[in-house]
């Protein structure tokens, strides 16, 4: 994309002077200073103080539709009546502020109103991934300490087995069971709570349980894989959590000002904003940066169940939708479907994306393809609860390579990767250290992995990354021996600890292969012990029993010797992507 495809005499004004327009006093983006943790830190002065405060606040936009699922539609009054009960029910099993409750299921109503009516009890609400195996949901429940569980049929089926080994647990409440009973002393259905989505607004009015909730309390614990193969929970703050509700506004602001024109004033008559929620809740892009963002604004939020672009398209034409995305899968397959002809998609005013890398040509074909919707993409990190920088309208045709510069409340550096306390100058690449107030606090009860992780305000992304003059951010590579399929983190170490699991094999290693629309995916190259045998189907079968079925090597190839290593004893994983290399082009 060139400069000419830009409007005459942009950019009208520098990031920093933009910023200072968008962060002066008086501004619905207004920054003020506190101390987080010991240290002196930029915050968003009119963010919501609590997850408790949203809900109060999504209340105020009363019978707006909120929540659509298929034939479903539940209004903000509906939401607020369901979450108030749901949260003097898990109060009456003994929740009280700080206990964890998790949240176990795809995307529904039933995850909406779980997930705050544990936040407005100030307890630390869990979401744990709906993908995992049972052992891996053990993990999460167990490593928690959780109290209560708000689980799907499905996911009770993979956990049923393992709730003995669940000491903490007093209640799991599971929706959208077709047994009439279920025989096990800690269920209880919630719809025997709740009744059905559609009949919550029938549900008494009444108010939420008292608790205070101070922005620095405990808010979340969101799972991250982590490099030693057992993942590690991120524990956020209230502040954190909320940071995206302004991070947000205050982007598109940016976008305005960039180009030379005033921000809209915030106008509560206009007509109501709806999005596409294709990506889980149980990341933080899909809770914090849409569903908490949206939660407050009274914007409409349309569920799949799961992906699939004709239904998609249908719901574009059928709600006017006006913000899909999510990752760059889901952009390329909403340009590239044949039958995208077949819909009227011409509400569509966005569609952006991250958590995972994407191709500059993107930029280009989203601009071709829908001509009044403004391409976007930004970055973050479970640590960083969600957004961090954010790349939209001319900056990201400008730069489409880049995710942009830090939000106004953040600061981004680049880093030795060896000493990690030199910066680097503009245009050097290095380590990429983020600071600001939407940074978690640590790792839940791992000290050590904290200490590595979260240094002074600091996050230590382990993203290789350069800056631009102007601060936009550039990510390189990863320092972390990960790769990202379709915006989920896959950590080698972990595929790679189960295969050494298998009595046959001597020596594996997973290493992400190229996908167009889904970014790369783990291939394993494998040394079997001598005499021993297994086949391709067999260790796949192997993985697929232990671990989420994205995390399933999609090929395994077999080395008849020890895998190549450097001095150090580090397998040569770049000379092992050629294998694969090799065989895409002669195929």
């Amino acid at each position: 994309m060139t400069d000419s495809a830009l409007p005459p005499g942009w950019p009208a004004m520098s990031i920093a002077q933009a910023h200072a327009l968008i962060t002066q006093p008086g501004s619905p983006a207004e920054v003020e200073e506190r101390e987080i943790r010991g240290v002196r830190t930029k915050v968003w002065k009119n963010q919501p103080p609590s997850l408790r405060a949203v809900v109060e606040t999504a209340r105020t936009h009363g019978d707006r539709i909120f929540l659509v699922y298929e034939d479903e539609r539940v209004s903000f009054e509906a939401f607020y009546r369901a979450v108030s009960k749901l949260a003097h029910a898990m109060a009456e099993q003994g929740v009280r502020k700080g206990d964890r409750v998790a949240v176990i299921m795809r995307n529904l109503p039933e995850w909406v109103v779980g997930f705050y009516a544990a936040a407005s009890l100030g307890a630390v609400v869990t979401p744990l991934n709906a993908w995992w195996t049972g052992p891996e949901l053990e993990y999460g429940l167990t490593d928690s300490g959780a109290k209560v569980a708000v689980v799907d049929a499905e996911r009770y089926e993979r956990i049923a087995e393992h709730l003995h080994n669940c000491p903490d647990l007093v209640r799991v409440y599971v929706s959208r069971e077709t047994a009439e009973e279920i025989a096990h002393p800690l269920v209880t259905k919630l719809e025997d709570v709740l009744g059905e989505a559609n009949a919550w607004k029938s549900l008494p009015d009444v108010a939420l349980p008292p608790v205070e909730i101070d922005p620095e309390d405990d808010a979340t614990i969101f799972y991250t894989s982590g490099t030693t193969g057992r993942p590690k929970g991120a524990l956020a703050t209230q502040r954190a959590v909320n940071c995206n509700i302004i991070t947000a506004a205050a982007a598109g602001a940016r976008s305005f000002l960039r180009r030379g024109e005033a921000p809209p004033a915030p106008d509560p008559n206009a007509p109501q904003r709806s999005s596409l929620i294709s990506v889980p809740f149980f990341h933080v892009t899909g809770c914090m940066a849409v569903l908490n963002a949206s939660t407050f604004a009274g914007a409409k939020l349309v569920m799949m169940y799961k992906w699939d672009v004709i239904r998609a398209f249908e719901l574009i034409e059928r709600e006017k939708i006006q913000s899909a995305g999510g990752v760059p899968t889901i952009a390329w397959q909403l340009i590239e479907h044949p039958a995208r002809a077949n819909y009227d998609l011409s509400s569509l005013e966005s569609v952006a994306y991250g958590g995972a890398p994407s191709a500059p040509e993107l930029v280009r074909r989203l601009r071709e393809t829908f001509p009044n919707s403004q391409p976007g993409q930004g970055w973050g990190m479970t640590e960083t609860c969600a957004t961090v920088t954010s790349n939209g309208a001319e900056d990201y045709i400008n730069r489409p390579d880049s995710c942009g510069p830090a939000a106004a409340v953040a600061k981004l550096e680049i880093r030795d990767p060896v000493d990690g306390k030199t910066v680097l100058p503009a245009g050097q690449v290095g380590e990429l250290w983020s600071f600001g107030p939407m940074n978690c606090k640590g790792y839940w009860n791992k000290p050590e992995a904290t200490a590595q992780t979260f240094v002074d305000g600091w996050v230590r992304t382990g993203d290789l990354a350069r800056l631009d003059e102007e601060g936009f951010c550039f990510i390189i590579d990863r320092a972390k021996d990960m790769l990202i399929r379709g915006g989920e983190n896959i950590y080698c170490v972990e595929v790679e600890n189960v295969l050494y699991d298998h009595p046959a094999v001597m020596d594996a290693a997973i290493v992400g292969v190229p996908h167009r629309t889904l970014g790369e995916e783990p291939a394993a190259v494998v040394t079997l012990k001598p005499g021993a045998e297994a086949s391709e189907d067999e260790l796949r079968g192997f993985v697929a029993e232990r671990l989420a079925a994205f995390k399933v090597p999609i090929k395994v190839v077999f080395w008849h010797e020890t895998l190549p290593r450097n001095p150090n004893g580090k397998i040569l994983k770049n000379e092992l992507k050629k294998l694969f290399v090799e065989e895409q082009a002669s195929a």
